[in-house]
């Protein structure tokens, strides 16, 4: 069935999973990247519309030192990635926010850079957060050297030979981004500039150009820092070791409230996800190129897993679930497809009665892998104009939001917010890293300060003050009374339109895991081997394993 066949057809419905099913914590914190993760939308267009790359400014010394410049040219329009390196002491390498220097750093620029262009990014990028960059950039960012790594593989080229490939796939990538800002961060363009152009229009993809362009910085570097010191004895990294380097991350807590403050955004990546799954589940036929296409998926997810390294706990019992599970699918499809009018849905309905939740988050990347004719178009829904869902309706009557609290927020009605484990944690602003941080209240001082992201305690408190109102008075009358609810109320009518718009589960728990919000929205990016240092923070790495520029048809320099 093509993909017309099954949406004009199919009863989708009974092949979706409901919010309450997806939206929980531990399930979120088991996400994959799939083919709907926003660098695979990236590269995919990339590729289809035959964009073209190079590099017409390399001007870097022989200690590293210098700028270059990277030339994304698609049909319509050029990108450029302006990349500064620097000579950093080891003394000041830090991957914290509060940093003020980076072995490297970058801004992606709307077109082609002239000299006066780069002249005034040279005197801003390096300087990041105290610096000022236009409308004309559409990212900045920084990036530090994996040290030991780094100075191994210049070494080894230097000398004529290849680095160590064991040693490359324990780190995984020569460089980590230490931040990415875009979205008008800065003085940046703001999202609304470039929003309806079709190749930035999915989530995030000036900031994965901006990444996959410095995967391409990395590895040019340690190629000129090899040249610069071996002479005519370098020799350039072997293509199959460099496809295997991808740029690190480290993430902390900073990433962590974005899924909460855009609803809207949430909704429609889950959605979209969720739309695919559906999709695939409800197909009545499975082909032998999709049976292959699936089995090449384990493999490759056979391969990702074992480049996976962690030593915290929470990370290596969930690393050997995946294990286990990825053998029992293996296991499973000897006997599958077999002879179920719905196969793909009789592999799904196996997996969730027989996997962990991490192996069942695996499944459904793989299920979507080999179906992009039938998935690959829910890339475009995955955006949001957040501004359109701000409005409150004011002339919608008390009992309707009391009905709509009913219907999304139940699971958070349930909980009861006098016990002190469930109000253990508070979410706050620190003055010093000027990054969103969560505190222990009954512990430490400042939850007077404290960010509105507990929805569940939030949607109590609203339908406790809705108490006793007539069912028939608007919600102007309500909130002119109590404009504290303000926030709540639109959160409330968002989730009515937009079933997937809130994440099921206390956020200021005791027993709540920041991680679990982080792998989730890392997973749509598409990151893989996650790292997690703690609860609170992670390693991952962007793009391992995928294309360079070079690698894309149309390359011209």
């Amino acid at each position: 069935m093509d993909r017309a066949e099954i949406t004009r057809s199919a009863d989708l419905a009974a092949f979706r999973r409901s919010p309450s099913e997806v939206m929980r914590l531990a399930r979120m914190g088991s996400a994959h990247p799939m083919r709907l993760s926003f660098l695979r939308i990236l590269l995919r267009r990339m590729r289809a519309e035959g964009w073209r790359f190079d590099r017409p400014v390399w001007d870097i010394d022989e200690k590293g030192v210098g700028r270059a410049v990277y030339r994304a040219k698609g049909p319509e329009r050029t990108y450029s990635l302006v990349a500064f390196a620097h000579d950093l002491p080891d003394e000041m390498r830090s991957d914290r926010v509060i940093a003020t220097a980076w072995d490297a750093t970058f801004a992606l620029f709307d077109g082609g850079p002239s000299p006066a262009d780069l002249d005034r990014l040279e005197a801003n990028v390096p300087l990041q957060e105290a610096g000022r960059i236009g409308p004309s950039e559409l990212s900045l960012s920084r990036a530090n050297r994996s040290v030991r790594l780094f100075a191994h593989v210049v070494g080894r080229l230097a000398a004529g030979q290849q680095p160590d490939a064991a040693e490359l796939a324990a780190v995984g990538y020569l460089m980590r981004t230490t931040a990415v800002y875009g979205a008008g961060k800065f003085g940046a363009a703001d999202r609304t500039a470039i929003a309806g152009r079709p190749e930035l229009s999915a989530p995030f993809q000036a900031e994965m150009l901006s990444v996959w362009l410095t995967r391409a910085f990395t590895v040019d570097i340690v190629e000129h820092l090899a040249a610069a010191r071996g002479g005519a004895k370098a020799v350039r990294l072997d293509p199959a070791l460099k496809r295997g380097l991808g740029v690190g991350n480290s993430t902390g807590l900073g990433m962590a409230p974005f899924l909460v403050r855009h609803p809207v955004l949430l909704n429609n990546w889950m959605a979209a996800r969720e739309e695919a799954l559906a999709r695939v589940r409800a197909q009545n036929a499975v082909s032998d190129a999709a049976v292959a296409g699936f089995r090449s998926a384990l493999a490759a997810a056979r391969d990702n897993v074992a480049a996976w390294r962690s030593e915290h706990p929470l990370q290596v019992a969930k690393l050997a679930d995946l294990w286990r599970d990825l053998d029992r699918i293996g296991g499973y499809l000897p006997g599958w497809p077999g002879a179920n009018p719905h196969p793909w849905d009789a592999l799904w309905r196996w997996g969730k009665g027989a996997l962990s939740l991490e192996g069942q988050e695996a499944l459904l990347a793989l299920m979507l892998e080999p179906h992009g004719a039938l998935v690959d178009d829910l890339a475009a829904t995955m955006s949001a104009d957040e501004a359109a869902a701000f409005r409150i309706d004011g002339a919608m009557t008390a009992g309707t939001l009391r009905d709509i609290l009913r219907d999304r927020y139940g699971w958070a009605l349930k909980i009861d917010f006098t016990q002190r484990d469930n109000t253990a944690r508070f979410w706050y602003v620190s003055e010093e890293k000027l990054e969103p941080r969560i505190g222990e209240r009954h512990e430490e001082p400042g939850a007077e300060l404290e960010q509105p992201l507990c929805i569940a305690r939030l949607a109590c408190e609203l339908a406790e003050a809705l108490t006793g109102w007539d069912a028939e008075a608007p919600l102007a009358r309500f909130l002119l009374a109590h404009p504290e609810h303000r926030y709540m109320v639109r959160r409330a009518q968002i989730a009515q339109r937009h079933p997937f718009a809130e994440v099921q589960d206390n956020l200021i728990a005791a027993d709540m895991l920041p991680i679990d919000l982080m792998r989730c929205k890392l997973a749509f990016f598409g990151a893989s081997r996650f790292d997690p240092r703690s609860d609170k923070w992670v390693r991952i790495s962007l793009f391992q394993g995928e294309p360079y520029p070079s690698d894309l048809a149309g390359e011209d320099g």
